[in-house]
């Protein structure tokens, strides 16, 4: 982790997303929180949170080739700036319609961000450090999430949303500002196709080999993300009898999981194969939810729930780490942007799916059985990455190698890509 952590470009990159993060989510938890307390529809906040989501599929046709065609670099800035722009209009305006718009416009933005961050760590950092450099975004994550939530939700209650809005700015400004200093670029393609034929070329790298694997368990693990977080908060009021402060001391516990799985990984990552990673991740998350969801027979202590939604966070680092790793590593280098977005986008509508079949069933399905079901999806999404993806990560395949292993075989395409040619 140090060698990292020595890495100037790394370093600001790494500095720069967790003050992106943070202000992501100060706006996640303050806008919707806001729209309830105006409209007081659990409807029309359930909703917005659904359209939330919507930008980051509809647009991910044009983000992604943008992201191969522009410098990386001057694409996160330009994200850091637009969504600071975004949020403006909230310092003199608080009605209902103007949040929801800000907040539908305001995912459609920091959509491109992830994506284009994720395609520039490969030419920032050696191959064989990839995962370790991916752990210590996953403990970003994880630091953005309990800070930013916590922040957005004390400052809104104590000082309203305005001041919401000026912190969510200055995570920003300070994101862009290091984002400013030198750090390498990214190359452009010479050859540019209309974007739709870019972007097809991009998708249609998960129809072989490795991709097309690991988008069938993304698929998995975004349905049953999007079953969770509509069946959790009826999971906590309703067996466990609990309320509203629980629903939040519950949900911001599991980063405390995240924070130790990203230092644990970025420290021994040299020996962790992010084919186990995604696999041993999805596993040991989905057994952990079927262990809950059935343990209100035994016992309803709200301790015992909120010690395992800490260890909870563990295993949803490791696996994202293993997953972005895979995805990095399989992507062509031209290509990486428009393969990011694609992944991104397809997480984002069918975690939207699972929301809404989770909205629709819990009022005729027995509650116990659609939480076996979320569970049984993570696990099935832990089993397919030893299956799928055992033929192509062994050494001399041409297809995908673990980064860090020893035997690998890189693609041909791969070969120059991770050079800080000026994510």
């Amino acid at each position: 982790m140090r060698d990292l952590l020595r890495r100037g470009p790394f370093v600001r990159l790494w500095a720069a997303g967790l003050f992106e993060e943070a202000a992501e989510w100060m706006a996640q938890v303050a806008l919707p929180v806001h729209i309830y307390q105006s409209t007081g529809s659990a409807g029309s906040t359930a909703l917005a949170m659904v359209a939330g989501l919507l930008p980051t599929v509809l647009l991910s046709p044009v983000t992604g080739v943008l992201v191969d065609r522009w410098d990386r670099r001057r694409v996160l800035l330009g994200v850091c700036l637009l969504q600071a722009a975004v949020l403006l209009p909230l310092l003199v305006g608080h009605g209902a319609v103007l949040v929801i718009a800000v907040l539908v416009a305001q995912s459609a933005v920091a959509s491109v961000f992830e994506p284009t961050r994720s395609a520039m760590v490969p030419a920032l950092v050696p191959v064989g450090r990839l995962t370790a450099a991916n752990a210590l975004m996953g403990f970003n994550s994880s630091v953005a999430r309990l800070v930013g939530s916590a922040l957005g939700g004390i400052v809104l209650g104590v000082f309203g949303l305005q001041w919401v809005i000026v912190g969510a700015l200055v995570a920003l400004l300070a994101a862009a500002a290091l984002l400013l200093s030198a750090m390498p670029g990214s190359s452009v393609a010479p050859v540019r196709s209309p974007v739709l034929r870019e972007w097809l070329a991009g998708v249609g790298e998960f129809r072989r080999g490795p991709l097309r694997t690991l988008g069938v368990t993304l698929v998995l693990v975004s349905l049953a993300q999007g079953m969770f977080l509509v069946l959790f908060v009826v999971f906590v009021t309703g067996p466990l009898g609990a309320g509203e402060a629980e629903v939040g001391l519950l949900r911001g516990v599991q980063a405390i999981g995240g924070l130790a799985a990203g230092i644990a990984l970025a420290t021994m990552a040299r020996r962790a194969s992010p084919r186990g990673l995604l696999g041993w991740g999805g596993l040991a998350f989905g057994s952990l939810c079927a262990v809950m969801w059935n343990l209100p027979a035994v016992s309803t202590e709200i301790w015992l729930y909120t010690g395992l939604f800490v260890a909870l966070g563990a295993p949803a680092v490791v696996a994202t780490t293993g997953s972005l790793t895979l995805l990095q590593s399989a992507a062509p280098a031209d290509r990486a942007g428009r393969v990011l977005t694609t992944a991104f986008a397809t997480m984002a509508a069918f975690q939207a799916a699972g929301m809404l079949a989770a909205g629709a069933l819990v009022e005729t399905w027995d509650l116990g059985v659609l939480l076996n079901v979320q569970a049984a999806l993570l696990v099935a999404a832990g089993v397919i990455p030893f299956l799928g993806l055992r033929a192509t990560t062994t050494a001399g395949s041409g297809v995908l190698a673990e980064p860090g292993s020893p035997s690998r075989t890189p693609l041909p395409a791969r070969a120059t890509s991770r050079q800080p040619s000026a994510r």
